[in-house]
């Protein structure tokens, strides 16, 4: 018995694809402009969470709907 693959809403196996092969495309000059770009962002905070708790904001942005 094979399991369809379930993808969040606007999601689908192309668009996985894309956004895998961009990562493994991408030299290491260009993660950290990305990474150093996506910090200065405005109306957005980059911070470390401990592991544990990465489910629990997960769902507090669902439910937020970001």
């Amino acid at each position: 018995m094979t399991r369809e693959p379930e993808f969040p809403p606007g999601w689908n196996e192309d668009r996985v694809r894309e956004v895998l092969a961009h990562y493994d495309e991408q030299s290491e000059e260009e993660a950290v402009a990305e990474d150093e770009a996506a910090q200065e962002s405005e109306g957005q905070t980059v911070m470390e969470i401990p592991s544990d708790l990465v489910p629990a904001v997960r769902d507090l942005l669902a439910k937020r709907g970001a």
